[in-house]
């Protein structure tokens, strides 16, 4: 029996979507009730809060980056084995970018595909009745989107939710959930948006007030009568990204967290071992594998460290002697000949690449990317099509002399040249990869 499921939609980021994912996901958990996280386009750090609030791995639905094989696969997944999947939207509802009905990466794209209703969360700070305006917006911008129910957040008095109640509920929409304003709600947030669950010091306490929020403000059991059964069909992993060897070494503490929950379960559902290392303890990977993966994160929060690292730096240099070492974005960074940090102050990095990233002059890389391998590597062989993503304010300061590793386009194809590195056995980018092209 297939789970039933419902969208966390909003207008913008910042209107509350996370916190009322987080608080939806806990006070079910804290039912007894199976659910599991979702979410919409590339994000790392969301579902490790959804994680954390139910003891389910998240996921990450992807409509422009995941073949349609792809999405129904991990669409069914997600819904075989729980009783509910809450998906949080990225940005908001409708954004994506053009091309290709159905494969913006809109989480729109997924209430259509799927007929999953949408409950929106508006942020109703600074106006009053004019909610109901962008409520019917909403409404009625896609026939086949269909918004189930409204929760109104950061209201400022009984008042202004009686106001804001009676315009949106003029309508025909539900008003399941009036929140109040409290500044002791919001999520701390870092460059790259929201701190990662694992650096809260007392993560579950958080979670838990999130929940008590939820289970305060909204009525919980009429947001789940507005879900309906997730129920795909034709999936399949053709295009999931396939193991790079048998053994993985992966680096993974705090200055190495972003790596996509699917690519890591498809990699052990495919038969390969994933073996962690923390480059922070001062750890090498291990030399019994037969790839070492550096996964994005917040190296340059940790330089001082992974500079003083020399067991780390040892370690690494030996592996990449005679196997295939790959990084991406932070990953990618700490490969190469130094990381200035934002002080201002270069540290040495690891030497494999020969290029010098910066975080002292922060510029925003953001967006899809479609990357044409030029060798092999483990990403895939030479012409392999990977898509993914770009998220970071680094900047190359130093090229070097290696080869690029790939021809990069962006989401609609317009061609931004060529990217990445590769050296021997080592490569990297500052693309993430989500899945192959098709």
């Amino acid at each position: 029996m297939s789970a039933r499921a419902i969208i966390i939609g909003a207008p913008r980021s910042g209107s509350g979507k996370t916190s009322v994912t987080i608080g939806i996901l806990r006070a079910l958990a804290r039912r007894r009730i199976r659910v599991r996280g979702a979410k919409s386009g590339p994000d790392y750090i969301d579902p490790g809060f959804h994680e954390a609030a139910t003891g389910l791995s998240g996921v990450n639905l992807d409509s422009w980056a995941m073949a349609p094989g792809l999405l129904n696969a991990l669409a069914g997944n997600a819904a075989a084995d729980t009783d509910f999947v809450v998906l949080e939207s990225a940005m908001g509802l409708f954004d994506g970018i053009p091309g290709t009905p159905g494969r913006s990466g809109a989480a729109s794209d997924l209430a259509a595909l799927y007929g999953i209703p949408t409950l929106l969360v508006l942020d109703v700070s600074g106006q009053s009745t004019t909610v109901a305006a962008v409520a019917k917006g909403f409404a009625t911008y896609r026939p086949d989107v269909r918004i189930a129910g409204v929760v109104l957040n950061r209201l400022g008095s009984e008042r202004h939710r009686k106001l804001c109640t009676e315009a949106v509920e003029s309508l025909g929409l539900p008003v399941v959930g009036a929140i109040q304003r409290d500044p002791t709600l919001t999520m701390p947030e870092r460059h790259l948006g929201l701190v990662q669950a694992g650096e809260h010091d007392d993560l579950m306490a958080f979670i838990d007030r999130m929940a008590d929020m939820v289970e305060r403000s909204l009525d919980l059991d009429a947001v789940m009568r507005l879900a309906e059964p997730l129920m795909p069909s034709g999936g399949d992993f053709a295009a999931a990204l396939p193991p790079p060897g048998q053994r993985i070494a992966v680096a993974q503490d705090k200055a190495f967290t972003f790596i996509y929950p699917h690519v890591a379960n498809h990699w052990r559902a495919a038969g390969a071992e994933i073996v962690p290392f923390s480059p922070l303890a001062n750890e090498a990977p291990d030399s019994n594998c037969d790839v070492c993966w550096l996964p994005g994160g917040y190296p340059e929060l940790h330089t001082g460290k992974l500079a003083a690292a020399a067991n780390f730096r040892a370690g690494m240099a030996a592996f990449a002697r005679t196997k295939p070492v790959h990084g991406e974005c932070g990953g990618f960074m700490v490969l190469g000949e130094a990381l200035e940090d934002a002080d201002g102050t270069t540290h040495r990095m690891l030497g494999l690449l020969g290029h010098a990233t910066s975080f002292a002059k922060r510029k925003m890389h953001l967006g899809y990317r479609q990357a044409r391998l030029l060798s092999d590597c483990p990403l895939g062989s030479a012409g392999t099509v990977i898509r993914g993503h770009e998220f970071h304010y680094a900047q190359t300061i130093v090229a070097g002399n290696d080869q690029p590793l790939a021809d990069l386009a962006d989401g609609q194809g317009a061609p931004l040249g060529p990217s990445g590195c590769r050296r021997g056995h080592v490569s990297g980018t500052f693309f993430h990869a989500i899945a192959r092209g098709d």
